[in-house]
């Protein structure tokens, strides 16, 4: 490993070939100041990165590439989308997507190894299907980035470059919790049993699921990610002493990074583990809460087309869903409003007319009430949907829609 400047970052990135493929850190951890050098030196590339945010390059000669579309590439005329559950994206690296190079956003320097700090996920897969292509691998060792453990933790001698910046962290802003996500929290935590493994998201209904369990016992976390809920259960005590953390990215607070810095607690999944549905299903009681935009009367989930476009992708959630139930004593949440505020219309609706994002769920989870489906015939889960999870106003249309797709 070379440690450079960024006169010298530019001079390296001016060699390479033309339109390579570019994989970055994504989700809360852009490498801002390795993207911003590529946008300078590079006149044409494709930026594969996931749920990117405002501020990567955006102009004509740069391509996106992504499986989960965050609000930077959304709608955008360039964008790629490449349909995957995440546990799946590393395969796309090594036989359909081949990095050329991969930007780290790294902690600074520790004896032999940097640490990919709040974001590993599909990262060492990157690296390893860079490196097995000649590709070039280039960090930025970022004094603000927290070191963590587990496959965060990278040895100098699979990076070529290394520049040294100090960057603050994005942040999740503090956002107050609805008197509808509340209500659907604490109707889905009032089935989370004490010794359960949680699966948590970002958003109000995650962290009003979490506040909601401060009163049970040895709760473990097997998740794709964690934000500042986690935080508060461990301050309450309610987390099992004796086993670590794992997640594969983080977002929250800057308590929370200093938290989980050099916390040997905290374990950091490469996404091959920590949402391999075989390895989820081996977890204790794994409970899984994921939200969608709409449910029809089949329990088939809408979390990623808005009018006719890509809004996000499968994520995780897929993965999650399938080991959760597939775990002795698991369970899998779909949690979302009965009622659209904005388009005045009901979330539960007759039958998708969108591509299904996940099916098969344990509950259907609204402010109005849980919904018991898996396990139970169609014509159960319709009515069961239409009875304990819509929306009062929805109720007689969606009942007289089921009865003409024979499903009452």
């Amino acid at each position: 490993m070379r440690v450079i400047n960024y006169e010298q970052l530019k001079s390296v990135l001016a060699q390479q070939s033309e339109w390579p493929r570019i994989v970055a850190s994504g989700n809360f951890a852009p490498p801002m100041t390795l993207l911003k050098a590529a946008d300078e030196t590079i006149e044409n590339f494709n930026l594969h990165m996931l749920n990117a945010h405002p501020g990567i390059p955006d102009r004509e000669g740069v391509d996106y590439e992504s499986a989960f579309v965050g609000p930077a590439m959304r709608r955008h005329p360039r964008l790629h989308y490449i349909p995957s559950r995440l546990s799946m994206v590393p395969i796309l690296f090594r036989d359909h997507y081949r990095p050329d190079i991969v930007f780290l956003h790294t902690s600074p320097q520790r004896y032999d190894t940097v640490s990919l700090g709040v974001e590993v996920n599909i990262l060492p897969a990157a690296i390893e299907a860079a490196r097995a292509r000649n590709g070039i691998v280039i960090a930025q060792a970022n004094k603000q980035m927290p070191y963590t453990y587990g496959d965060a933790q990278i040895y100098e001698s699979e990076i070529d470059y290394l520049i040294e910046v100090d960057e603050p962290l994005l942040e999740k802003p503090v956002a107050q919790i609805t008197d509808t996500q509340k209500e659907i929290g604490n109707r889905i935590a009032a089935l989370i049993e004490n010794n359960s493994t949680l699966q948590l998201g970002i958003g109000g209904v995650p962290d009003a699921v979490l506040s909601a369990l401060t009163n049970r016992k040895n709760m473990r976390i097997w998740t794709e990610m964690f934000s500042d809920g986690v935080l508060d259960l461990f301050k309450a005590g309610v987390l099992d002493e004796e086993l670590p953390l794992n997640a594969s990215f983080l977002f929250g607070s800057r308590e929370l990074y200093d938290w989980v810095h050099l916390n040997r607690k905290i374990r950091m999944r490469r996404t091959e583990i920590s949402n391999d549905p075989s390895v989820i299903a081996r977890q204790a009681k794994m409970t899984s809460i994921n939200s969608a935009l709409q449910i029809d009367l089949y329990d088939q989930a809408n979390a990623s087309f808005v009018r006719g476009q890509i809004y996000s992708g499968f994520g995780g959630s897929t993965d999650f869903i399938v080991g959760a139930l597939h775990s002795r004593g698991g369970q899998s949440f779909m949690a979302l409003p009965s009622w659209h505020p904005k388009a005045d219309v009901s979330t539960i609706i007759p039958k998708l007319d969108t591509p299904v994002t996940s099916f098969q769920h344990s509950y259907v989870a609204t402010e109005q009430g849980i919904a018991p489906c898996f396990g139970h015939p169609t014509k159960q889960q319709a009515a069961n949907i239409i009875r304990y999870a819509a929306h009062p106003d929805a109720k007689e249309e969606l009942a007289k829609a089921a009865a003409e797709m024979n499903l009452l």
